[in-house]
């Protein structure tokens, strides 16, 4: 987010606290004066019903995110990169190696991309319950075999477990986790036994790149000024949208993005997936949670998870 963008969010931010305060204070002069005329109960009683909701939004509004609390050991650190032309430091990538959800290896590091080398992007879906939902996983991959997964997710503490209800409501702060794939995609995969999708996306390296600064400047600027996650308009998905117009790309919005189980069926009509092929074929393809659950331990995870998957023909 530019300056621009943070002073005219900072001020919106403001308008809506006054417009809330000033709703609170306008039900209570109206309780007092229906109250001071001698009014009906039923008029009475509507305005205290008014009055509490608006109590209720001022306080809700009133809530402010927060970079420092005790939090859960996968969101302890705030990932940041530093770019100096092509040559990016990003600091805090997680690297967890795990026994189950609480018996793990926590490994924090620093590493070094070179933009340079960028060749691609693809995006993961691992699904948890209903295959109407999943948890999108963006990830760029490098001409000298790295990949850089980053997953937008609630960041919580240790006292808050993830509830889809309260994803709604100011209950967590939003996280930018970026990852070594053995971490993000294998814990779903693995400990979790998710059912993962990887699908190759056919956009150019431009466009990848420029998504990856935008991710980047994203990534600094949630470190820097925290913000609330919302299950609906600053999900895991949506995020990805908001991103990818910020970075000068085109994907219209869709319903599927919020039932993101029918994302992949989108994005391949709009023609960002390989269509060599009958999507069913793909789909098929690109189900790779037992090769993941197979390959945790190999050191070329990533490369194995990809065997076999089409590269869709880039446009430029």
């Amino acid at each position: 987010m530019n300056k621009r963008e943070s002073a005219t969010s900072r001020a919106a931010e403001t308008l809506t606290n006054w417009i809330a305060l000033l709703c609170v204070a306008g039900c209570v002069a109206a309780l007092v004066w229906l109250a001071a005329t001698g009014a009906g109960t039923g008029a009475i009683a509507a305005a205290a019903a008014a009055l509490v909701v608006a109590v209720v939004v001022e306080w809700w509004q009133s809530l402010e995110p927060s970079n420092e609390r005790d939090w859960q050991p996968a969101y302890a650190r705030a990932p940041t990169a530093l770019i100096e032309g092509d040559r990016v430091a990003l600091r805090n990538v997680r690297n967890f190696r795990y026994r189950s959800e609480t018996d793990l290896d926590e490994v924090w590091e620093e590493r070094e991309y070179d933009l340079a080398r960028l060749e691609g992007l693809d995006i993961f879906f691992s699904h948890w319950s209903s295959p109407l939902y999943a948890h999108t996983i963006m990830s760029w991959s490098f001409s000298d075999g790295h990949h850089l997964a980053i997953s937008v997710e609630t960041r919580r503490s240790k006292t808050q477990q993830y509830s889809a209800i309260k994803g709604f409501f100011r209950e967590y702060e939003l996280m930018y986790v970026a990852g070594d794939e053995r971490d993000l995609i294998g814990v779903r995969a693995g400990i979790r036994s998710q059912d993962v999708y990887l699908y190759r996306l056919r956009v150019s390296t431009a466009a990848a790149r420029n998504l990856l600064l935008v991710y980047f400047a994203e990534m600094n600027a949630v470190a820097a000024r925290p913000r609330w996650y919302n299950a609906l308009v600053a999900n895991c998905t949506t995020t990805i949208h908001q991103r990818v117009i910020q970075a000068g790309g085109k994907l219209p919005l869709s319903w599927r993005l919020f039932a993101n189980g029918y994302l992949p069926q989108f994005l391949y009509r709009r023609g960002f997936l390989d269509t060599s092929r009958p999507f069913g074929e793909l789909k098929a393809l690109s189900r790779i949670g037992d090769r993941a659950r197979a390959t945790l331990d190999r050191e070329d995870f990533s490369a194995a998870i990809r065997a076999g998957l089409p590269i869709p023909r880039l446009p430029g």
